[in-house]
């Protein structure tokens, strides 16, 4: 059992030490995660790496919402998951009237305008997403795992207990179904 797979363990039973621990074992793992969820983001993205490791992390050792993983692999794949709702909610209350809806935002250090395509088409995105939950959740999975994860295709069907062929027209049949159902063909 590796040192990852006991500490998840010690803290779905409750070990409040345990979760002290595991931030160092796999911080680097979850930073490169971020970073590249980050890259798809809009220039002028205020969130940064760290702080989206940060959040990911606390959303998912919330001491009022047990979890239960089934190693590594199943933790990481959580994790890109949080990072993918902290991204949707960032867009979301971005385009809140609260927050000045569509108006673009200028950010005066970097004069940096974004680009609200992207944030929509991240919105788009989540929405097919959700969409093609319904319709096959496995595939679904296999894109959250893939887009939003960034985990290889072998990663990803050894994630999801399929083959990677298997993987491989899943893939190609998830990535048709979002394109159809996001460009309206």
């Amino acid at each position: 059992m590796s040192d990852v797979t006991r500490i998840l363990s010690a803290i779905e039973q409750g070990d409040p030490q345990a979760a002290d621990q595991l931030l160092p074992l796999v911080y680097d793992e979850l930073r490169k995660l971020a970073a590249q969820k980050l890259s798809h983001e809009a220039p002028g993205q205020t969130l940064q790496a760290t702080s989206l490791v940060h959040e990911a992390y606390l959303r998912l050792l919330d001491g009022d919402m047990p979890q239960q993983w089934n190693g590594r692999k199943h933790f990481l794949a959580a994790a890109a998951e949080a990072m993918r709702r902290i991204l949707i909610d960032n867009v979301r209350r971005k385009r809140s009237l609260k927050r000045g809806g569509t108006l673009v935002r200028n950010d005066l250090d970097n004069i940096e305008i974004s680009n609200p395509e992207l944030s929509q088409e991240l919105l788009a995105l989540d929405e097919a997403l959700e969409k093609l939950a319904r319709t096959d959740k496995q595939a679904a999975e296999l894109v959250k795992l893939r887009y939003f994860g960034g985990i290889t295709a072998k990663e990803a069907a050894d994630v999801l207990g399929i083959s990677e062929r298997t993987g491989d027209r899943l893939w190609a049949f998830a990535r048709s179904w979002l394109m159809k159902e996001i460009r309206g063909v």
